[in-house]
């Protein structure tokens, strides 16, 4: 019941805030993978899920440190759930919006649909639960190989997106748009 409830109220919020339910383009996709195209962060999944799944991963891990056992698998969970839904109304923030539109390639970034916000939490619940289950060490190599992954596919990840929101670099922001150029 508890973890529902979170998916609403991010839900809700994030209607009060103005963002879509779904793509303006009217269609409902799984996944919206051209992260050059008025889909991007429109559709249930697209590349950016992976960074969300790395963010369940490090909140794991962050959670665990900071709680180990003294708190339940479920308590820690649904405190994962409120954190990643708090990231994702924040994230849709006009200033945050503004900040993502000013300090990396990305434009044309209006914010997530309710949708692709619903897809997000979900990816960092299987972040979550694959760092549950692998451990530590484990955890750390496939956060490793989902950074390299879409940085080699996408020319960003989760490191670039934290790097560039907070310090944009002109040399890393060229060479994405060189990216979508060739």
């Amino acid at each position: 019941m508890a973890p529902a409830a979170v998916f609403l109220g991010m839900a809700l919020i994030l209607q009060l805030l103005g963002q879509p339910v779904f793509c303006s383009c009217g269609e409902f996709l799984f996944w919206g993978g051209d992260t050059w195209s008025r889909h991007n962060s429109q559709h249930l999944f697209d590349f950016y899920s992976v960074t969300h799944v790395s963010h369940g991963v490090l909140l794991a891990g962050a959670i665990w440190l900071l709680v180990g056992n003294r708190i339940s698998f479920r308590s820690r969970l649904l405190l994962m759930l409120i954190l990643e839904a708090a990231w994702e109304i924040i994230e849709n923030t006009p200033m945050v919006i503004s900040r993502y539109r000013t300090g990396t390639v990305s434009l044309d970034y209006s914010g997530d649909s309710i949708v692709n916000s619903v897809g997000d939490l979900l990816s960092c619940l299987l972040g979550f639960l694959l760092a549950s289950a692998l451990g530590p060490r484990k955890s750390l190599i496939l956060f490793v190989v989902m950074e390299v992954l879409l940085l080699l596919i996408i020319r960003d990840n989760l490191t670039l997106n934290v790097l560039m929101l907070t310090w944009p670099v002109d040399a890393i922001r060229e060479w994405q748009a060189a990216g979508h150029a060739g």
